[in-house]
């Protein structure tokens, strides 16, 4: 005759309600916390290997420049109904690799209303993300335009030479430098940089 199974040892060998509600929370928790760290992640994956075409960060210009010579585009979008219009001024310019160039972007905006839009860039191809580098920006900052105000605004930038050492973009000699202007979260905004530019 076999023996009845001991249900006082079954009953402890099953986790608590409250240990289960704890490892839950917990769970919720961590979660939480990798979908706040996944943007800063994401962002910082892209400025280390230009994925997606995300541009580099400079203090000052580059230590050497090369004879070859790429010529780069400027293209300028405004995204989610944010009342700008904002077009580059500066429509393209041809310079050595390493050499600093810089182009203008000019925004207005065309509504009663103070307006706050910031910007997300990236430059095709794609794959020259990581040689393409930003001294000065403007959208490293929130922009904020009164009612009928316009700005210009400066990108200092250069190519790195380090890209005459990647031979699979030997075939590169035009970028596009393409940036989008969205509605801001913010309501207030940090001033553009001088650098040439100037509000209206």
């Amino acid at each position: 005759m076999g023996k009845t199974p001991n249900s006082t040892a079954g009953r402890a060998r099953r986790p608590s309600s409250a240990v289960t509600a704890v490892l839950c929370v917990s769970v919720v928790v961590g979660m939480v916390g990798l979908s706040f760290a996944a943007v800063p992640l994401y962002r910082l994956f892209c400025q280390v290997t230009g994925f997606g075409g995300t541009t580099q960060r400079a203090d000052q210009g580059a230590d050497r420049v090369l004879d070859r010579t790429i010529t780069v585009r400027f293209d300028a979008n405004i995204g989610n109904g944010l009342g700008w219009r904002f077009r580059p001024v500066t429509r393209q310019v041809t310079l050595r690799v390493g050499e600093t160039g810089e182009a203008i972007f000019r925004a207005e905006n065309v509504t009663d209303t103070p307006l706050t839009g910031t910007a997300t860039f990236n430059v095709t191809p794609e794959q020259v993300g990581i040689y393409f580098t930003k001294i000065a920006c403007f959208c490293f900052t929130e922009q904020r335009l009164e009612a009928g105000e316009s700005i210009d605004m400066p990108v200092v930038f250069y190519v790195d030479p380090a890209i005459a050492d990647d031979r699979g973009l030997d075939y590169v000699d035009t970028i596009t430098l393409s940036y989008t202007f969205f509605p801001a979260e913010r309501r207030e905004a940090a001033p553009v940089a001088a650098l040439g530019g100037g509000r209206r």
